[in-house]
């Protein structure tokens, strides 16, 4: 496989993934719940003070207010998490971690929270008019299955993930088909049409080398199309079929060889007649005509002697 042109694989990547482990929300939910019920109380205390008493008790009031934006406040950070789903979590623009333990959280409120999908996916790369190794202009596509590995990479160190995978999969199955002939390759060598195993192999390896900035996995890749151009198909194909009459014909040429030698040696081994070269050459010549041919043959009977 040819070496990659590209320099993504160069850069430098400033990123890395850190887990973050967050508060149960569960725990969070039953605090929540107690200073729901102490702001409510405090505040009933300061009404039934404010209505029985001339002075009323102003700090049942404050400590009341105080619970309720407290309340309020902690309520803010409580989030969850589906499976196979992160979140990027940043304080004040700089990166605190990843948490991807699925389930009901509580963090810091102030905390922005981004979604990452872990799921795997799957991208369809359409049809692709190129030329082949040999300048062929051909049709190619395939299926990429990809999935994100490192969230922290997938979202400070590429714009658009989606995006991003999809064009370097297009200039990946570019590259791929510039790299091999359509068919008809030299003695050993991989074509698109005869090793597509091996072509699917080369087309992740050098689809997982470009999306590596990306924090992104390749899963797996397949060839779904390919194809002549429209402009040559008509041509190729008439060549298709030469090459298939051609070796169809080389082993019925073969066959008939087979027969008429085998049939030589049990008449001679059996001694039912003795033939001279002559008469070996003639017999050769239209057991081969029988055999070889294309329609049906009508032999001629001799009813006369073997000799004039």
């Amino acid at each position: 496989m040819p070496a990659l042109s590209s320099g993504l694989t160069q850069t430098h990547i400033n990123h890395r993934e850190k887990p973050l482990t967050p508060t149960s929300g569960w725990t969070v939910l039953a605090a929540e719940i107690i200073l729901f019920a102490f702001a409510v109380a405090t505040f009933v205390a300061f009404i039934l003070s404010a209505t029985s008493q001339q002075d009323p008790v102003w700090w049942r009031l404050v400590a009341s207010i105080l619970g309720w934006i407290l309340f309020g406040f902690l309520g803010a950070g409580f989030f969850t998490i589906n499976p196979n789903q992160a979140r990027v979590v940043l304080l004040f623009g700089e990166y605190v971690g990843t948490v991807r333990a699925a389930g009901f959280h509580w963090a810091n409120p102030f905390y922005t929270k981004t979604p990452v999908s872990l799921r795997i996916m799957n991208l369809e790369v359409g049809k692709l008019k190129v030329n082949d190794k040999r300048g062929n202009p051909i049709e190619i596509a395939a299926v990429v299955l990809w999935r994100i590995v490192d969230s922290a990479q997938a979202v400070f160190d590429v714009g658009n993930t989606e995006e991003f995978v999809r064009v370097q999969s297009e200039t990946a199955l570019r590259h791929l088909a510039n790299s091999y002939p359509y068919d008809h390759g030299e003695d050993g060598e991989v074509t698109l049409r005869s090793a597509v195993e091996e072509v699917s192999l080369a087309l992740r390896s050098e689809l997982q080398e470009r999306l590596q900035v990306a924090g992104v996995a390749v899963e797996d890749t397949r060839l779904t199309h390919l194809a002549y151009s429209a402009e040559i198909s008509a041509v190729m194909l008439r060549r298709q079929q030469a090459e298939a009459v051609i070796a169809a014909r080389q082993k019925i040429v073969h066959g008939a060889v087979s027969m008429v030698e085998m049939a030589l040696n049990d008449l001679q081994a059996r001694d039912v007649v003795h033939l001279d070269d002559e008469r070996k050459a003639a017999m050769v010549s239209n057991l081969l005509v029988v055999l070889c041919s294309e329609s049906e043959v009508h032999p001629v009977i001799n009813a006369g002697t073997l000799y004039p």
